[in-house]
């Protein structure tokens, strides 16, 4: 992907909100290391090399395993992650492509099993941010192998 401007540094105004956001979710009670996975995932199917890049360190950072993060474009077909993290998967990948241009009630019904109201206000913020994030860095082209863990923390303040 060719870098086409630095979005970030042209238009920080414009990226407020969604700083905002990332603030909010970092506070979330839904574990920090479960919207990693989710944001890693969704950044699968949008081909998103940064956040790929970025979610895959951080998770790995976090304690992840690689065998868990490998297979994640698999996860279906795999005993590696819990019934709360395929509920969370299946419902950002919903809202990701939303087939039909709705979310099926059996992942509506799955997810309500596993996570509270607030929990799952905060899972389809998360699944937002990481969506509108994805189409930014796609867009500007911003450059995959720039990111260390941590390096965007202050952003979150």
């Amino acid at each position: 992907m060719e870098k086409r401007i630095n979005f970030y540094e042209k238009a920080g105004n414009a990226m407020r909100p969604l700083f905002s956001l990332g603030a909010y979710l970092a506070k979330s009670k839904v574990e920090q290391t479960l919207l990693d996975l989710i944001s890693l995932r969704v950044s699968q199917i949008n081909g998103c090399a940064y956040c790929l890049d970025m979610h895959a360190q951080d998770l790995l950072e976090a304690g992840e395993t690689g065998q868990r993060l490998f297979v994640l474009d698999a996860w279906r077909e795999t005993p590696f992650y819990t019934d709360r993290e395929r509920a969370a998967l299946a419902w950002a990948e919903s809202l990701t492509k939303l087939q039909d241009n709705h979310v099926p009630n059996a992942v509506y019904e799955e997810v309500r099993n596993h996570f509270s109201d607030e929990e799952l206000v905060d899972l389809t913020m998360s699944v937002i941010a990481i969506n509108s994030y994805n189409r930014i860095n796609i867009a500007f082209g911003v450059q995959a192998g720039t990111y260390k863990p941590g390096m965007h923390a202050t952003l979150l303040q």
